[in-house]
């Protein structure tokens, strides 16, 4: 995973001199019903993780101790892990801390978007005298070095820096799309455009950008949703109040009055905003080759240590899955699936193609439907969100082919059948 154009090491500077700011996402409307009880970057991903991990992972391993979390909707479950999780020591000055959103006497709103949120905050944010401010969202995949982004960043002494990655046609209407110029200026920014000849307008020749993962297949250029910010220029951009929104309102019209930049990355990276983008990231981790990989030893990825026991699996055949800590499973067949933690399998079950979050805990004094899955219960083409209880006989495949659908305690969305977490299917149910 590199950058293009490579500068080499410029950024001596301490790590003090930046401060990450990560938000906490809107009400997730597309990954329902995983967001029906959380937000969007509490939701696991993985098997063991949050996909909150991901952008304070990137942060830690790139030397950025001072880390904000800006959380509105839905988030008791987003401040419970991240209390829980990120904790450095006495003697450091390194934080990951919550800023949710506020009544104050200068506002009794709350966020209206990613740059109303960070406007609202800005009080906590400057407290801390930071040189550069760098934005993130919090329901992203993807491994990045942060430290080359300051390096390019001060090599072409931009003001604000945009992190963009090559991208299908097809995709072009669901990001910022943008243009630069031969020097990576950037020269026109258009928020998830629609008319066909916009999106014309706004590819980038192929020989020019080939080395940075340009081609034919990818002629666009579109914003990750990563900025970095001198912070005496974010303050000047926040002031004019009726802008709310980065991608909308802040970037186009920084064009005109800053050196704005793109830093172009060409490694995995995931938009996690839809259930069918949800579910293929995290059955490509069971791959041979993953696009993601959670075994890199150089750039690990942090989470809640919880200290669970090693998995036992009796008579099973398990193909090409991940089995988490904690869980016992019996006679069963695992393929092609993720399955979470402290996840119980009953003897003769199935699971194909699935995601199985697992649970929050062990079901010591369990109700006629213990949570986990039953025997002789087959499951296909789903997600089973945690602490849900799968009945013996039961029958999980979307047989119908329905794409969009919401049953009485499920519901389908790109195809993909949902189990809503803390969910009871009984006895010989069939979906």
């Amino acid at each position: 995973m590199t950058a293009w154009p490579f500068f080499p090491a410029c950024y001596n500077g301490p790590v003090k001199d930046i401060l990450g700011l990560i938000l906490g996402g809107g009400k997730g409307t597309r990954l329902f019903p995983l967001t029906l009880v959380r937000s969007k970057p509490a939701v696991p991903l993985g098997g063991k993780y949050r996909l909150i991990d991901i952008p304070i992972s990137n942060c830690i391993n790139s030397g950025i101790n001072k880390i904000f979390v800006l959380t509105q909707y839905n988030s008791a479950s987003l401040h419970r892990h991240i209390t829980q999780t990120y904790k450095f020591g006495f003697f450091s000055q390194g934080f990951v801390d919550i800023l949710a959103a506020e009544q104050t006497p200068e506002s009794i709103h709350w966020f209206q978007g990613t740059a109303d949120a960070v406007r609202q905050t800005l009080r906590h944010i400057l407290t801390y005298n930071v040189k550069y401010i760098l934005i993130l969202s919090g329901d992203q995949l993807y491994r990045m070095d942060y430290g080359k982004v300051v390096e390019q960043h001060l090599a072409r002494k931009a003001d604000i820096s945009v992190c963009v990655i090559p991208v299908e046609e097809t995709r072009a209407s669901g990001f910022g799309m943008l243009k630069m110029e031969k020097n990576g200026r950037m020269t026109e920014f258009n928020e998830k455009p629609k008319e066909q000849k916009v999106i014309d307008r706004l590819k980038v020749d192929v020989k020019t950008w080939k080395e940075a993962g340009v081609s034919h297949e990818k002629p666009l250029l579109a914003s990750m949703g990563i900025y970095l910010f001198h912070t005496d220029i974010l303050v000047e951009v926040l002031k004019d109040e009726s802008k709310l929104d980065f991608g909308r309102d802040i970037i186009p019209a920084a064009l005109q009055n800053y050196n704005v930049y793109g830093y172009i990355f060409n490694g995995y990276w995931e938009d996690i905003g839809t259930i069918g983008a949800f579910y293929q990231a995290n059955l490509d981790l069971t791959a041979e080759c993953p696009h993601f990989n959670f075994y890199d030893p150089q750039a690990p990825i942090y989470t809640h240590p919880r200290f669970l026991p090693a998995s036992r699996m009796e008579n099973c055949q398990i193909e090409s899955s991940i089995i988490s800590e904690g869980c016992s499973i019996r006679n069963a067949k695992i393929v092609n699936s993720v399955i979470g933690i402290r996840t119980v399998v009953d003897r003769q079950a199935e699971i194909c193609n699935s995601l199985v979050m697992g649970a929050d805990f062990y079901d010591a004094n369990s109700l006629s439907i213990p949570v986990g899955i039953g025997s002789n219960t087959k499951i296909k083409d789903a997600i089973i969100d945690k602490n849900a209880r799968i009945g013996r006989n039961v029958r999980i495949e979307n047989a119908r082919k329905l794409k969009d659908f919401d049953g009485g305690n499920y519901y389908v969305r790109d195809s993909v059948v949902i189990i809503p977490k803390n969910a009871v299917i009984e006895d010989g149910t069939v979906i």
